[in-house]
């Protein structure tokens, strides 16, 4: 479950600083402001790409969490209810980004400091939410308000994934097959 709480969506990083130390990589956003009420709802993971394979490589991978809804909380927070399988069985839980000045940018506590981005959204059909680590790795995932996707909107998403200042390793097509804690 520790490990659950290390996305974004929806997931989430560990490390020990302090918030107001600056960021490992600089994650280039699109988002100028963040209309929360928008982006609040059922989505669905489609696309996790990883700068480090140990984050999504296994179905019981740390990042390898499935976002299902994203909701504002009254005080301007992101709260987002994932999945992840655990031993064998799916899981459910919540986790809460705190809001930041930037629009778009959320951080988040679990055994140090992490930031969530925003990095692009339509609102309606597509968002791609990039975590960013202390460490200097990079999980994003591509979702959707479907579970099939947009082909279009994922040859969007590989390419904000190579403008990031770090080599993804991994990347996860999931419209391909069929993930336990996706559905």
């Amino acid at each position: 479950m520790k490990c659950l709480l290390l996305v974004l969506g929806v997931a989430l990083l560990c490390g020990t600083r302090a918030v107001d130390i600056p960021r490992a990589v600089d994650i280039p956003r699109t988002v100028e402001e963040l209309d929360l009420e928008k982006v609040a709802g059922t989505w669905h993971t489609v696309g996790m790409a990883s700068s480090d394979l140990d984050l999504l490589e296994t179905p019981d991978a740390p990042l390898r969490v499935y976002i299902k809804e994203v909701r504002p909380t009254p005080d301007g927070n992101l709260e987002v209810l994932l999945s992840k399988q655990v031993d064998g069985d799916c899981a459910e839980t919540t986790v809460v980004g705190q809001k930041t000045q930037d629009p778009g940018v959320f951080t988040f506590t679990h055994q140090g400091e992490g930031k969530i981005f925003v990095q692009d959204t339509d609102y309606g059909s597509f968002a791609f939410f990039c975590v960013d680590a202390v460490q200097g790795q990079v999980t994003c995932q591509y979702l959707a308000r479907t579970q099939q996707g947009d082909p279009e909107v994922m040859g969007k998403f590989k390419m904000a994934l190579e403008t990031l200042p770090v080599t993804m390793r991994i990347f996860l097509d999931l419209t391909q097959g069929k993930e336990r804690c996706r559905v």
